[in-house]
């Protein structure tokens, strides 16, 4: 049933009303301060059942206080209760600075309450006029900072509002994505990393170190937000300017940026995190994270942790590893080990197969490596591609190849001579998990002979490589890493075939051609 145009008409009055009212107090409070108690009826509409009503009380009591800060009429410094005013020998002045101070933390803590609230716009609102408070206490402080530490950035307000966008009980990645705009301020950048800092080790302390994944979720949405200048030179947007001695502030400091970066990521990740969260943070590690830090080692034991809960997971890790071994001269004897022992039948199966033969290429790269160590990777690889599926092996043949055209020491895995063409045992030891003593040099590569005679046409070819000289150019694996059995096939059938002879006498019966069905015999002179 459509609505009447009286509930029309009511309900436009009603919106006329609400709007009327509000600005009419607001302007008689910044003009007049007779109507300060007006003020009481205007922060009430922020606890409003109305999204619109909260919505145009909160842009109001931004207004107010903003002026108010201003204008210098809220009270500095440790604020006395209300209960004192009627008790105390204070100046009409001190008292409607002490009132109005009360009034504006109230509104701070509505504001903060309806960061929570179910509506994304009010929830935007709130952010939006606490992030103006903000700005103007910094220019006009309300407490008497320790201007050595903060000087006049008004950090309670800044951790108060970390806490709330780092809910424990709702996902807050949309409003902190909103949230982005406002740490391209340089100082807002810098406290909301100290702040993000105190507020994981009180939670997670609170919660007894026990996985929390809507609190860890919105954590690392904060955080993979934050971005540090490449330069000192690009620091110069802040919200709040310093009047004296802005070089040795250290939200204003390059090197301060990185250590607050770098304490902020460190305490985050020593805590057990959602199993789903270790791949997002490894994703981004080696270009997100690792530069932005003044000492990268220090993720060591994340990379440790990660890597032994396997999978694509260990993999990731690795190659932050690596990273770090390359970029930073981190010293990490156990890495190959870590990767050889990732080498088992079930790689050739899981989603993550092409990352891993793509991040094993560089990782075998260099041509410095031990001879030992290339040979059991590549034995191990031989011996695994016994049971590995057509799709598969098409990427580890000449994956193999092209380990030995690096490394010529290991042909003689290919052409090792034998004084008798008997079967003898393989010296091999596939269940050693050191490289350095599976023996894989005094093997040979029988497995890719075998592989000649596989029942896929393609693979035979490729496992037909090692019975001629191999070129120096290696192969481009990268083609095969995505090569999947649907694609296998459809170049299969796709594939020009020869024209194959047929026999020209149908066959009627079975085994019976159509000439011995009429009867028709031929005998030999």
């Amino acid at each position: 049933m459509a609505p009447s145009r009286d509930s029309n008409v009511k309900g436009e009055s009603s919106q006329v009303s609400y709007k009327k009212t509000i600005n009419t107090k607001t302007d008689s409070i910044i003009q007049n301060r007779k109507h300060a108690n007006d003020i009481f009826d205007v922060i009430e509409y922020l606890q409003s059942e109305k999204e619109k009503e909260i919505i145009f009380a909160t842009n109001a009591c931004s207004r107010i206080f903003c002026e108010l800060l201003d204008r210098g009429d809220l009270y500095v410094g440790v604020l006395p209760k209300e209960e004192d005013l009627m008790h105390g020998d204070r100046s009409a002045e001190e008292k409607y600075q002490i009132f109005m101070r009360h009034r504006y933390n109230s509104c701070v803590e509505l504001l903060l309450e309806n960061i929570g609230h179910e509506a994304f716009q009010v929830k935007e609102a709130s952010l939006c006029a606490l992030m103006k408070f903000v700005a103007a206490e910094g220019k006009h402080p309300l407490q008497n900072l320790d201007w050595s530490e903060h000087y006049n950035f008004p950090m309670e307000l800044m951790l108060a509002l970390v806490k709330h966008l780092l809910s424990e009980k709702e996902d807050m990645s949309l409003l902190i994505s909103r949230f982005q705009e406002f740490m391209e301020k340089d100082d807002v950048r810098y406290y909301v990393m100290s702040s993000v800092r105190d507020n994981i080790t009180r939670v997670m302390e609170r919660n007894k170190r026990a996985v929390i994944p809507v609190y860890q979720n919105n954590v690392f949405t904060l955080l993979s937000t934050i971005n540090i200048p490449s330069q000192a030179s690009e620091m110069t947007n802040f919200i709040v300017r310093q009047e004296t001695k802005h070089e040795d502030w250290k939200a204003a400091r390059l090197k301060e940026h990185k250590r607050a970066f770098e304490q902020m990521w460190l305490v985050f990740l020593k805590y057990k995190l959602p199993s789903s969260m270790y791949k997002k943070i490894l994703v981004i590690l080696h270009e997100s994270i690792l530069p932005q830090m003044s000492d990268p080692t220090l993720m060591i034991d994340f990379l440790s942790a990660a890597y032994d809960i396997g999978g694509a997971i260990s993999l990731l890790a690795l190659n932050g590893l690596f990273v770090l071994i390359h970029e930073h001269n981190l010293d990490y004897p156990d890495f190959y080990k870590k990767l050889y022992s990732l080498l088992d039948p079930t790689i050739f199966h899981v989603k993550y197969r092409a990352r891993f033969f793509h991040l094993a290429n560089i990782f075998l790269s260099s041509t410095h490596l031990p001879v030992y160590l290339v040979a059991a990777f590549v034995k191990r690889l031989a011996r695994l591609s016994l049971t590995a599926p057509p799709t598969a092996l098409l990427i580890v043949l000449p994956f193999i190849c092209n380990l030995i055209r690096r490394h010529p020491s290991c042909k003689v895995l290919i052409h090792r001579p034998s004084a008798a063409e008997e079967p003898c045992d393989d010296p091999y030891v596939m269940e050693e998990k050191e490289p350095a003593q599976c023996h894989a040099l005094e093997s040979s590569l029988w497995e890719i002979k075998t592989l000649q005679k596989h029942y896929h046409p393609d693979v035979a070819k490729a496992a037909m490589m090692i019975n001629e000289p191999l070129s120096q150019q290696e192969e481009d694996i990268s083609e095969l890493l995505e090569l999947s059995t649907f694609e296998l096939m459809e170049r299969e059938l796709k594939a020009e075939r020869k024209t194959i002879p047929l026999e020209f006498d149908t066959a009627t019966g079975l085994l019976k051609s159509s000439r011995e069905v009429l009867g028709v015999h031929f005998t030999l002179d």
